[in-house]
């Protein structure tokens, strides 16, 4: 059973999930899969999800916390807005993408007025919002380590 003092390993996990999901978002080809996106949504909920549990142990587990635990704590509530923020875009390119498809099999005509912004730019900025977790599960940018 892990150590739920030590938030490292959480954090590793998280940082190491971002940058699978941040590869796998970058590598997306043009056409997209709904399911995929779909995926990719539930992934991103998933590092939510695990940076406000970790956020949860860790409050529960300080009654009187120090400057390093609100450092820590403010990081991975941090972490959680910012998988959630991401989770929020792919879920707008999905929606985006589902209505620009729905527009073209609906058109009369050759010409198709598609909606912006376009999926692949609400893609780029989740993949943009995943690039930045690594660095808030970085221990090593503290001034202190939040390891006791």
């Amino acid at each position: 059973m892990p150590d739920s003092t030590n938030p490292v390993p959480v954090l590793s996990r998280i940082a190491s999930n971002a940058s699978c999901l941040h590869q796998a978002l970058r590598a997306l080809p043009a056409e997209r899969d709904a399911s995929a996106l779909a995926a990719h949504i539930t992934d991103a909920q998933d590092l939510a999800d695990i940076a406000l549990r970790l956020f949860l142990t860790r409050s529960r587990q300080t009654s009187q916390p120090s400057p390093t635990d609100l450092l820590l704590l403010h990081r991975v509530a941090q972490i959680a807005k910012t998988a959630q923020d991401a989770a929020a875009e792919l879920t707008a390119a999905l929606a985006r993408a589902v209505e620009n498809q729905r527009r073209q099999a609906a058109a009369t005509s050759r010409r198709v007025v598609l909606i912006g912004p376009t999926p692949q730019q609400f893609i780029e900025s989740a993949a943009d919002l995943l690039d930045r977790i690594p660095a808030l599960c970085d221990a090593r940018e503290w001034p202190e380590t939040p390891c006791h």
